[in-house]
């Protein structure tokens, strides 16, 4: 497939909207409107214990508490490591000295280019967490069974942390 023209709809802070013209591998031309996203990256913080540490999230695109990983967006020209390390401080304040690549995902390919970058976190030492100010976060420590559990139940809705403990979780079993 092959980009043939593309037009910038909206141009934000977080995401652009683009509309765009394609040539599909059969030679048909279609027209697509896209998010494009710098990417991002999540993190799995495994405490010196073996349990893990979720955040509970206020999200305000769906008005309700969301549990997950830390997580943040990717600044232009950073290093997927860099900004896992930075997001892990910034949302619980904790560095770590250990950080294994889960790979990656791609958030919703439908209309959004999103990549996020899934880390696992060891050897943590804590700090002060430094939160946004559009942020609001709580610690939520468990162990990796209750997570399971809770991904099981509908208790965790996040794509990128339901991958992340399921891909440490299989890891962990190799």
């Amino acid at each position: 497939m092959s980009r043939l023209t593309q037009d910038m709809l909206y141009q934000g802070r977080i995401f652009d909207i683009t509309r765009e013209r394609h040539r599909m591998p059969d030679g048909r031309e279609s027209t697509f409107e896209f998010l494009r996203h710098p990417g991002g990256c999540a993190v799995l913080p495994v405490m010196a214990d073996g349990r893990l540490l979720l955040i509970r999230q206020f999200r305000p695109s769906i008005g309700d508490y969301v549990c997950e990983i830390p997580a943040g967006r990717l600044e232009p020209g950073e290093d997927p490591a860099t900004c896992v390390r930075r997001e892990l401080i910034e949302e619980v304040g904790y560095h770590a000295a250990g950080l294994e690549s889960l790979g990656f995902i791609y958030s919703s390919i439908g209309f959004c280019d999103e990549r996020i970058y899934l880390f696992v976190a060891t050897d943590l030492e804590q700090r002060e967490a430094a939160l946004e100010a559009d942020e609001y976060i709580e610690p939520l420590v468990v162990d990796l069974a209750t997570a399971l559990t809770m991904i099981a139940a509908g208790e965790i809705p996040d794509a990128k942390t339901q991958t992340a403990l399921l891909r440490y979780a299989l890891n962990k079993r190799v």
